[in-house]
């Protein structure tokens, strides 16, 4: 960052011996801004650049008093002396002079060029403050290499990826497709760079053949820098029997029976072949490459029927099992679930029949028996005690029968 120093005595020039500096100048902290007692302050900021890049350095001066400034390199050889440039080295260009500010570009920056450059303005005492060029240098190549080229199913395989001559050293990520994998990482320095290796162990499957394994790095001085590789991966054969005829329903004596064996891996298998498992295959059967055809069932035909395939990875297989059924054992099954139908059909009207009726005469039978009560009672209300209240009850019956005599 950018530092401060005391006032120096003696302004370095183009080709001259450094001047010295106290000792103070190394001790003290960095600052931006040297306040003095005139008024005047030298401001500047540290720069770091990419190597190849341009950097500029600014040397400015708050409240002017139109006193000299000049810019010298880490070797204290004077870059500019006002407007006015010393230094041969034509890659340092003015960009401003003012009696505020002097700013000066460097081209094509290269590691040599890092270090402190001095800003210095001629007061009484002089004043001098420091900046410091950081140079990034992004990796030089980025290369996977893979223990093997073609991998099995299975197995472990190696994958390193070596990001060169970096400054300051990479930090590298891996990925498989779009998952992040766990890689381990080692740093060697020369000289001023730094070489990362960083090692990755995957166990790769089927899935995985096509995939893209990719090395990433993160590095201040480049943005998405990356390289891939494709996995390729061999696999055993997948094997699946399909049946073609009948399409559903009941595999039933006299009908044929088509099936047919698909089989996928890596390398596409070469040899596939049908048979029947714990017996001989039936000679009526006809085998033509994938596929199986029997063209009239029987019931000698039942068992478990086998389509392997094999590459060179492996071998594998797929079965199928086969149950012949009675001609009319389809033709049953229907009729006796019509008959269920129907049957089902009439308990349930039966069922609400009876409801109705249930529900009819208990609504009759408690209307009835509410008017017995109701006669019971006549003539029982305004009796004294019980024995008369049973006297008026039998004689109200009689008159009651006797007023029915008499209407009749």
């Amino acid at each position: 960052m950018a530092g401060r120093a005391q006032p120096s005595g003696t302004a370095g020039s183009g080709g001259g011996a450094p001047g010295l500096l106290p000792l103070l100048l190394l001790l003290l902290s960095a600052a931006a801004i040297i306040p003095r007692g005139d008024g005047q302050n030298l401001v500047t900021e540290d720069v770091t650049v990419v190597e190849g890049d341009v950097a500029t350095i600014s040397c400015r001066v708050k409240n002017s008093d139109d006193s000299v400034i000049q810019l010298l390199n880490p070797n204290r050889q004077t870059i500019y002396f006002r407007d006015f440039r010393p230094l041969k080295d034509s890659r340092f260009q003015l960009v401003n002079f003012s009696n505020s500010e002097l700013r000066v570009s460097l081209t094509n920056v290269s590691i040599s060029d890092e270090g402190r450059y001095f800003c210095q303005l001629y007061t009484d005492p002089p004043q001098e403050i420091y900046t410091t060029i950081t140079v990034l240098v992004p990796p030089r190549n980025l290369v996977i290499d893979i223990e093997k080229e073609t991998a099995v199913e299975g197995e472990e395989i190696e994958l390193n990826c070596t990001a060169m001559a970096s400054r300051p050293a990479t930090t590298i990520r891996w990925f498989k497709g779009n998952k992040e994998l766990t890689g381990k990482s080692e740093v060697e320095r020369w000289s001023d760079m730094y070489t990362v290796t960083s090692q990755l162990l995957l166990r790769v499957g089927r899935e995985d053949d096509g995939v893209p394994v990719i090395c990433l790095v993160d590095h201040p001085a480049v943005k998405d820098l990356q390289t891939q590789r494709y996995l390729e991966v061999m696999y055993k054969p997948q094997v699946r029997v399909s049946q073609n005829y009948p399409l559903q329903g009941l595999t039933r004596e006299g009908e044929p029976l088509e099936l047919t064996c698909t089989a996928f891996g890596k390398p596409q298998p070469t040899d596939m072949r049908w048979l029947r498992v714990d017996d001989e295959m039936p000679q009526h059967v006809v085998v033509s490459g994938s596929n199986l055809l029997i063209s009239n069932l029987n019931k000698t035909d039942n068992g478990t029927y086998r389509c392997e395939a094999s590459n060179a990875v492996g071998k594998s297989h797929a079965d199928y099992m086969l149950f012949v059924y009675d001609s009319r054992a389809g033709e049953e099954g229907a009729i006796r679930s019509v008959d269920h139908a129907v049957v089902g059909g009439v308990v349930a009207v039966v069922v609400f029949a009876m409801l109705c009726l249930l529900i009819i005469l208990g609504r009759y039978f408690a209307r009835h028996k509410g008017t017995y009560f109701t006669h019971e009672a006549k003539g029982a209300d305004d009796a004294a005690d019980a024995d008369t209240a049973i006297i008026n009850a039998e004689g109200g019956q009689n008159n009651s029968e006797e007023k029915k005599e008499y209407f009749i």
